[in-house]
């Protein structure tokens, strides 16, 4: 017998069907889910670690602040509950280069053939790009600890629970590292042919206006500082996606004008 291919069947024009587009989005499902599942595993063993790097903000909120601080368990399953969230979370910082190739290789057979060749390239650069997001989440991460407790009056105690502790530091964390790749999708979209670098330029107002309000949700109102520093990447982020997609259209159109140049001769 002939062995299978695993290869999608096509129309005359190269095009996926429905039936097809599912059956290769339930595959790229299953081996995101699998690296997830790695990931986890790899999480669960450093979730001691990632515990003690949780506290150490709260630590420096007691030293500073002069008063008792601490993270509180308040019913018997909640550590085991934590480490599993933390086992999570890991993985899908540790898996992101997996899941991230296989979003892109689910949208790049809408691209044409001489500009499938950046596709590595897209997922090289939303990698690190991710994980710097999480990074300036984590960096933030103290200082908003520090303010937002500030705000109890003097003398109380800082009684964290350990699962809205997390559920604030994952937030903030996996938020900042996913608005940190949305740059990389834009230039999908326009290699795509979804999005011009006109369209994209044209809304920058919005952009800033939605940069802005995610930063100020991101970080506490009154820490202008830390709103800036997260704002300012963002935008050169979005700029330069800008900048990318403008550079694209221009070659796209050049090239379009020396085919009608040739038809023409």
């Amino acid at each position: 017998m002939a062995a299978k291919t695993s290869r999608q069947p096509r129309s005359r024009d190269g095009r996926m069907s429905l039936g097809a587009h599912l059956v290769e989005l339930r595959k790229r499902l299953f081996i995101a889910a699998l690296g997830l599942l790695v990931g986890m595993i790899a999480g669960f063993v450093i979730s001691d670690f990632v515990l003690s790097a949780l506290t150490q903000p709260i630590a420096e909120l007691a030293a500073q602040q002069g008063r008792e601080a601490s993270l509180n368990f308040t019913d018997v399953s909640s550590a085991f509950d934590l480490r599993i969230q933390i086992a999570f979370t890991v993985g899908v910082v540790i898996s992101s280069p997996v899941w991230l190739y296989q979003i892109f290789a689910f949208v790049m057979p809408g691209l044409k053939k001489n500009e499938k060749r950046f596709a590595l390239g897209f997922v090289l650069a939303a990698v690190p790009l991710f994980l710097a997001g999480c990074v300036a989440g984590w960096m933030v991460l103290p200082h908003m600890v520090t303010l937002l407790t500030g705000f109890a009056p003097e003398g109380t105690t800082a009684l964290l629970t350990a699962r809205a502790y997390y559920d604030f530091v994952l937030k903030l964390v996996l938020a900042i590292g996913v608005a940190f790749v949305l740059p990389v999708f834009l230039v999908i979209l326009n290699f795509a042919g979804v999005l011009s670098a006109v369209t994209i330029l044209k809304s920058w107002r919005i952009a800033i206006l939605a940069i802005t309000l995610f930063t100020a949700i991101a970080t506490p109102a009154a820490d202008v500082m830390s709103m800036f520093l997260l704002a300012i990447p963002m935008l050169v982020l979005y700029f330069g996606a800008a900048g990318i997609a403008f550079l694209h259209d221009r070659r796209k159109r050049r090239s379009a004008e020396r085919l009608d140049l040739e038809l023409a001769v």
